[in-house]
């Protein structure tokens, strides 16, 4: 029969071994010689989500992984499609996010002897340093073996980005072994088993903490992905250690916690003579633990599913190996059980930093709301009210000092309702982030973006308005990559300049969505909220000065600088002796 034979190719077996294991949406791009595989899929009741760039299908499948705990599942064309998408897989492995990145591909006898194929290019090997594994499948009936092993090379232990390689032969090629009853699929038992530490691991734990006196909790976005809300909300309610939260883990406790350092952040690092790092890495964004930015004196609880991340860039005094929610139910009632508090004294020293600098940061606020150049702080001001209002609203960043300002702006209440940059500072992820988290969620989508980000992956504007989906694109336009100005040689555009007068939101008209365009606090406070209470897919394009911005963000020290002024200053000299 021909439906006998259609449920033997090594397409429906990818189906149907996904679906076994409750993977039911799928992001992509068709096109050679994944065309019909999109079809089957949606013919056996998969959700299909078609984007205009692989990067972005990829990014949402990632994203997805993030919010679900269960691998993303992308799918791309062979060449340049894969290509396309092996940045947002690598992005996903540097990020821990669990994603399968599924890709037609060439003949391996075409490719291996060099005979040219049609976007020939031997993927699988090309895609092994961008991943935690890459598998090929040439035969169809391996098909759902292999959807096993890259579920459970997904999600167990440090999650991170799989490569699928699926040769076109592959994919129309039958398993004549297999009966109707035995395709060879199968729902994996314990994909991610849990890794329980030892006790003498967390006796010495709790011996290095109750004796603290200045103690911090770091909070980072593995914390997020393990769920582990309840147990660290109790354990810093119940022994008064303040914490500081990363930006993906914002909202795992409350932002607004009285035990929150955020506001403090440079004085907890830089003076705790304890730090709990729970799902964080002592990466660049955390300067490596390093002095002066943290108390060289420091002792470092370290608590990670992978042992290769401590003594990564400082001595880990009590390493804690295993997945959080099993660790911390073991370490927080051996710490409770000690009674220990942290010291009113390091309590009150955080308190008047956070008082202190609280001030400071409204009163820019305020001055941004009624400022004559409006910027950044007067067009986000808006956002974090309604986010204060709305906490069950998700937020997705991306930009330099659009994602910086916004992170210190819009206070999260819920955990995993923030998806930003992550771990490499990519940008282009923003909306696909987006329409993974409207789709895995269904609730209503801020994707915040600065100009030059949203350059990376707009066209996904069309995605978002075919689908329908209830997402607010903020474009905070100053005209340039970081700012717009700059211009020194005449009649040359300089390297940051873009367009301040663009209007980025007539892109969401002609897709079908709603527009907005702002150029002060009054209309972005009176249109914001509207826009995304409405549910439907629009962008408000937010103009802003183009001196606004600074070099970088807030990250201006990892953007090496050049003596450029006396050429600068020449040339304009040059400039105004011609204009004489």
């Amino acid at each position: 029969m021909v439906g006998d034979s259609l449920n033997k190719t090594g397409a429906n077996l990818l189906i149907k071994a996904l679906q076994e294991n409750n993977i039911n949406r799928m992001y992509g791009i068709v096109g050679i010689p994944v065309t019909d595989l999109a079809r089957l899929a949606e013919l056996r009741g998969m959700k299909y989500y078609g984007f205009r760039r692989e990067d972005s299908a990829v990014n949402a499948a990632a994203a997805t992984g993030y919010l679900t705990q269960k691998p993303g599942v992308a799918l791309t064309v062979s060449a340049p499609g894969f290509l396309n998408g092996l940045t947002a897989l690598a992005q996903a492995t540097k990020n821990c996010f669990p994603l399968i990145m599924i890709s037609g591909s060439s003949e391996r006898h075409i490719i291996d002897s060099s005979q040219g194929d049609y976007e020939g290019l031997d993927q699988y090997n090309a895609a092994k340093p961008f991943c935690k594994k890459a598998y090929r499948v040439d035969r169809a009936e391996d098909m759902g073996l292999a959807v096993a092993r890259a579920i459970r090379t997904a999600v167990s232990g440090r999650p991170g980005g799989v490569y699928l390689d699926i040769p076109a032969d592959t994919i129309v090629q039958e398993d004549d072994a297999a009966d109707q009853s035995n395709l060879g699929v199968y729902k994996l038992v314990d994909p991610a088993p849990k890794q329980v530490p030892n006790d003498e691991a967390i006796s010495r734990a709790v011996d290095l903490i109750k004796n603290a006196k200045k103690p911090l909790i770091i909070l980072g976005k593995g914390a997020a992905y393990d769920r582990i809300e309840k147990q660290v909300q109790q354990l810093v309610a119940e022994t008064n250690i303040p914490f500081l939260p990363m930006s993906m883990a914002k909202g795992l406790i409350p932002d607004d916690s009285p035990h929150s350092a955020a506001a403090a952040r440079s004085l907890s690092l830089r003076n705790a003579d304890i730090v709990i790092v729970i799902g964080a890495r002592l990466n660049w964004m955390l300067s490596y633990g390093d002095a002066p930015q943290f108390n060289p004196h420091a002792k470092l609880v370290q608590l990670d599913i992978d042992a290769m991340q401590f003594d990564s860039s400082q001595p880990i005094s009590a390493p804690l190996q295993g997945d959080l929610k099993s660790i911390l139910g073991k370490l927080v009632p051996a710490l409770l059980a000690t009674g220990y508090q942290a010291p009113e004294a390091w309590l009150e020293q955080i308190a008047q930093d956070t008082e202190k600098n609280d001030k400071k940061f409204a009163q820019r606020i305020a001055n941004g709301k009624v400022a004559q150049k409006f910027g950044y702080y007067g067009a986000i001001a808006p956002i974090a009210e309604y986010f204060q209002q709305h906490p069950d609203t998700y937020l997705v960043s991306e930009g330099a000092n659009t994602l910086d300002i916004g992170r210190d702006m819009i206070g999260m209440q819920l955990p995993r309702h923030r998806l930003d940059t992550g771990t490499w500072g990519v940008m282009g992820v923003g909306l696909g982030y987006a329409i993974a988290a409207a789709v895995e969620t269904g609730k209503h989508v801020v994707a915040l973006d600065g100009d030059s980000a949203f350059g990376f992956d707009g066209m996904e504007i069309e995605t978002i308005c075919r689908y329908k989906l209830p997402i607010t694109v903020v474009i905070i336009n100053n005209g340039g990559i970081y700012n717009g100005i700059g211009q020194v040689v005449p009649n040359q555009l300089g390297p940051t300049t873009l367009d301040p007068t663009a209007r980025y939101d007539l892109m969401a008209k002609a897709f079908g969505g709603d527009n907005y365009f702002v150029s002060n606090y009054d209309e972005m406070k009176k249109v914001f909220a509207r826009a995304v209470d409405s549910g439907r897919p629009n962008i408000i394009n937010v103009q802003i000065a183009p001196s606004m911005g600074k070099e970088s963000g807030h990250i201006g020290n990892l953007n090496p600088k050049l003596n450029l002024q006396p050429l600068e200053e020449n040339e304009r000299s040059h400039h105004n002796d011609r204009t004489k």
